[in-house]
């Protein structure tokens, strides 16, 4: 007993379509006039990137990191090191990363219909943000139904320097995601370059942060890099300070006791003024120990910053990086080209 095999009848089907094309071209019409309601109206924003190479600290034995890298193998995070820079994505989407930001003053690209806004990132993101105006009203709407029933906060609104990452409004958060959504970072895990990328609907906003992210990394790393040694030079600086002041009291105690008994020959003289220069040279000596050991933390303090280096820096995009409205319409067409086809040769499919 022979199988019956099941085979679709292409030439059907074309004829099925064919015989449509007054549907295809409604459908088309409808779906170019929708697609461009939608898209047109969206806010283009623009895209600039940094790329900068980390100094590596650590030993590497042998060169095993180098030769571990050129496999795909990094071994960064075997170090005493805790900050390796595949890290660094997960720490620029924290907010007391974030929080360091919004304090950066911005100025936004004069055009022919607005004029030039300089102000702090965090306010810029609050109140100078283009919208898409068909869906605004909606957004606005369901918002004000939301607020009627929910907690009102009291108090003026926070400036950017007084935004606590630990407690965070509502308002505050969104703008945090979206802050999150807007810059990412990727580490090469061969070479461990690292790009930092940044979305704004201002050209000359996207360049700036992006020069500021990058910079404020840097600060960041080098501070966590220096912490314990910068520690160490304040605590030796603080002991040198008091030395040196024991040792000025020293001296002046024994300079006004040499004074004072200048002509007197006695012994209890004589043996009091060898114990305050005895006490003298004890100050001396103890002032000059902390001094070279400050020295010593200051050169370990500069050997642990570490050093970057620029591969590619911001510039000023000229031409928008989406959305992309072209693509999206051709995108939509085919999507529904593809519907309609399947819709209309149903029974003949399945």
């Amino acid at each position: 007993m022979t199988e019956q095999k099941k085979i679709i009848d292409l030439n059907k089907i074309f004829k099925i379509l064919w015989s449509k094309k007054k549907v295809f071209l409604i459908v088309w019409i409808v779906t170019f006039i929708l697609s461009c309601i939608w898209i047109f109206p969206q806010p283009r924003y623009y895209q600039a990137e940094v790329s900068l190479a980390p100094e590596t600290t650590g030993e590497d034995v042998g060169g095993l990191a180098g030769i571990a890298s050129s496999f795909g193998i990094n071994v960064g995070g075997a170090g005493s090191d805790a900050l390796y820079p595949t890290l660094y994505p997960d720490l620029m989407e924290s907010n007391n990363f974030i929080v360091g930001l919004m304090p950066i003053q911005i100025t936004t690209e004069a055009t022919d219909d607005e004029p030039s806004i300089t102000t702090d990132y965090y306010t810029y993101l609050r109140k100078y943000q283009k919208k898409n105006p068909l869906t605004q009203p909606f957004k606005d709407l369901a918002n004000s139904i939301k607020n009627a029933f929910s907690k009102k906060s009291n108090g003026k609104p926070l400036t950017a320097k007084e935004l606590n990452p630990f407690r965070l409004s509502e308002k505050d958060s969104k703008i945090f995601e979206n802050v999150t959504g807007n810059i990412t970072c990727s580490v090469d895990k061969k070479t461990e370059v690292i790009s930092i990328t940044v979305k704004d609907q201002d050209p000359l906003v996207c360049a700036t942060m992006a020069d500021s992210v990058c910079q404020h990394l840097q600060n960041f790393i080098i501070q966590y890099r220096t912490k314990k040694a910068r520690i160490d030079v304040d605590h030796y600086q603080h002991l040198t300070d008091s030395a040196k002041l024991e040792y000025e009291s020293a001296v002046n105690e024994y300079s006004i006791f040499c004074d004072a008994n200048q002509d007197v020959v006695l012994q209890s003289v004589n043996s009091k003024r060898d114990a305050l220069e005895q006490e003298m040279q004890m100050r001396y000596n103890t002032y000059s120990a902390l001094a070279t050991q400050l020295e010593a933390m200051k050169v370990k303090l500069q050997e642990r910053t570490p050093a970057f280096t620029i591969l590619k820096s911001a510039t000023v995009p000229i031409k928008p990086a989406g959305p992309k409205r072209v693509i999206f319409v051709i995108m939509m067409l085919i999507l529904s080209s593809i519907v309609l086809s399947v819709w209309l040769t149903r029974k003949d499919i399945f």
